[in-house]
């Protein structure tokens, strides 16, 4: 099946919520020593490992231009890993974006942006933030917030991801919304001040000066009271500083003491090829928030200004396609977007452009792979309903629906239409999906039979059966010939035909069940 990873994810989600009254009663948050877990550790493992990749494509995709940074931050989480409570398999990313934001997943899954180790200063202040989310991960901060939210809601809901520079945050399905539940969750003072207080702890057992976590914290304050702040948009939105958290936190560093390494000068030697191209980086930024705009000269001499700055970025050719998309210039958007899939080609945004641009350019055929490849890096409902359209034509009509269904998992008008086309495609096939029916008596007894159609699309003749039922035995006695009733049922609305029969009460009417034989979409 096409969802069939949503589908992995939802029960597992489901299964979470179905424990959630049991009690806890362990008294270690982070070793849950003595206390009843929610879910085996086996599934909370999985949660994470299905979920890590599909969040990251959403939130930028992974930073590749530096590997020897990505495998520094690793070996700082390595250092905390070792001294921890509980042992997972913790995995490190660092994510392509600019704003300032870290998060975990259960299971041990850490990410960093880019945009947060340009605001750091020193080792240590990267092992505070690490060890903090080391401990969201370890305590099962996200896994229990979304318990509740599972609960509250009843179901999975797509939701919007903390990807600035994505147009496509609305339009992510299958199981990259339950990531994005998971990293777009805020914590609560308890789980903040859980997590301050057993990183400071890791931090002091691997070496590191705590005092770097106080002073952090104060510095996030301080951020946090300037509202122009994109810490506002990342960091403080899931991880809210206080005054309260860092006089807890000076406590934590009187019990631990202060001491141990900064690494200021490894820092600094460790980000510096990053820090060299941020300015690539904010005309890239820049240059996006102008394509938003429809100011394409503006983007266009933006992008180029980031090329020059960092030339093997592939997000910079990315831009230069979307603008020449956007001027209506397919062929050259192509090119662009073949520069950034040989630059990086596990990143899903250049594969599902150059789908669009390919199937709007009527090649079909040649839009199919790359529409494939970005869902297998990230379902999103555009590949979802495009590669409905091209199965539908082909006749593929089960392949269609099922691409259609998984788009309209999409709150966004994609979804709306892909909705519409799967209802389209499978009404005649099935009517009775879509249409409720019931047999209904006015004030004189006349017997009705009604039918309401629950789609947003208009339907045209339905052709319906009466049946009758005995009182004692619930056995079908009788039936009536086929019935049509003609004039059309709007989305939404209902209509009715008469069975030409008179019950006596209301109770004698619900002896009678209606039965929808065939429907047609209306004309």
């Amino acid at each position: 099946m096409l969802n069939q990873n949503y589908a992995r994810n939802l029960t597992l989600v489901l299964s979470i919520a179905s424990t959630l009254f049991i009690s806890a009663c362990g008294t270690n948050p982070v070793t849950h020593k003595r206390e009843i877990q929610f879910v085996s550790e086996s599934q909370e493992i999985s949660i994470g490992k299905q979920n890590y990749a599909p969040t990251r494509q959403a939130q930028g995709g992974d930073y590749v231009i530096d590997p020897e940074l990505t495998a520094y931050v690793q070996s700082v989480g390595d250092k905390l890993a070792a001294v921890a409570d509980r042992k997972l398999p913790y995995e490190y990313a660092v994510i392509n974006d600019s704003t300032p934001n870290a998060w975990a997943m259960p299971g041990g899954k850490i990410a960093f942006n880019r945009g947060l180790l340009y605001e750091l200063n020193s080792e240590a202040e990267l092992a505070a933030v690490m060890g903090h989310e080391m401990v969201h991960a370890a305590a099962r901060h996200g896994a229990k917030s979304m318990e509740r939210g599972v609960l509250l809601q009843g179901a999975m809901i797509a939701v919007g991801i903390g990807a600035q520079n994505s147009d496509y945050a609305n339009l992510i399905v299958g199981g990259a919304q339950v990531g994005a539940q998971l990293t777009s969750k805020k914590y609560g003072r308890d789980a903040e001040s859980e997590s301050d207080l057993y990183g400071m702890q890791y931090m002091k057992k691997a070496g590191y000066d705590p005092t770097a976590a106080v002073t952090l914290q104060e510095t996030f304050v301080r951020l946090s009271a300037d509202r122009k702040s994109n810490f506002i948009e990342g960091l403080f939105a899931s991880h809210p500083p206080s005054p309260e958290r860092v006089a807890a936190n000076k406590v934590t560093l009187t019990q631990v003491g202060a001491g141990g390494e900064l690494g200021k000068e490894i820092y600094a030697q460790k980000v510096s090829k990053l820090k060299s191209t941020q300015a690539a980086y904010k005309s890239y930024d820049e240059g996006v928030k102008a394509l938003a705009a429809k100011d394409t000269v503006k983007a266009t001499t933006l992008a180029k200004q980031a090329i020059a700055g960092e030339p093997r970025e592939a997000r910079f050719q990315e831009l230069l396609g979307d603008i020449a998309l956007t001027q209506k210039k397919p062929q050259e958007a192509l090119a662009f977007y073949d520069k950034a899939i040989k630059m990086q080609p596990d990143y899903f945004k250049p594969h599902i452009q150059s789908g669009i641009a390919l199937f709007n350019m009527g090649k079909k055929t040649e839009a199919e792979p790359y529409l494939k490849r970005a869902n297998e890096l990230l379902p999103t409902a555009p590949s979802h309903a495009l590669l409905g359209q091209i199965a539908e034509e082909r006749g593929q009509t089960d392949i269609a629906l099922q691409h259609y269904q998984v788009a309209a998992g999409s709150n966004s008008e994609i979804g709306k239409e892909a909705t519409a086309r799967g209802v389209r495609l499978d009404l005649p096939r099935n009517p009775a999906k879509y249409i409720q029916a019931g047999a209904q008596s006015d004030n004189a007894g006349n017997l009705y039979a009604v039918v309401q159609n629950s789609t947003a699309v208009p339907v045209g003749r339905v052709q319906v059966r009466v049946i009758k039922y005995d009182a004692k035995t619930g056995r079908a006695v009788s039936q009536s010939a086929p019935m049509t009733i003609t004039g059309g049922v709007a989305p939404g609305k209902r209509n009715q035909i008469a069975v030409g029969t008179k019950v006596s009460t209301a109770q004698e009417a619900q002896l009678y069940k209606v039965v929808v034989e065939a429907a047609e979409l209306a004309q």
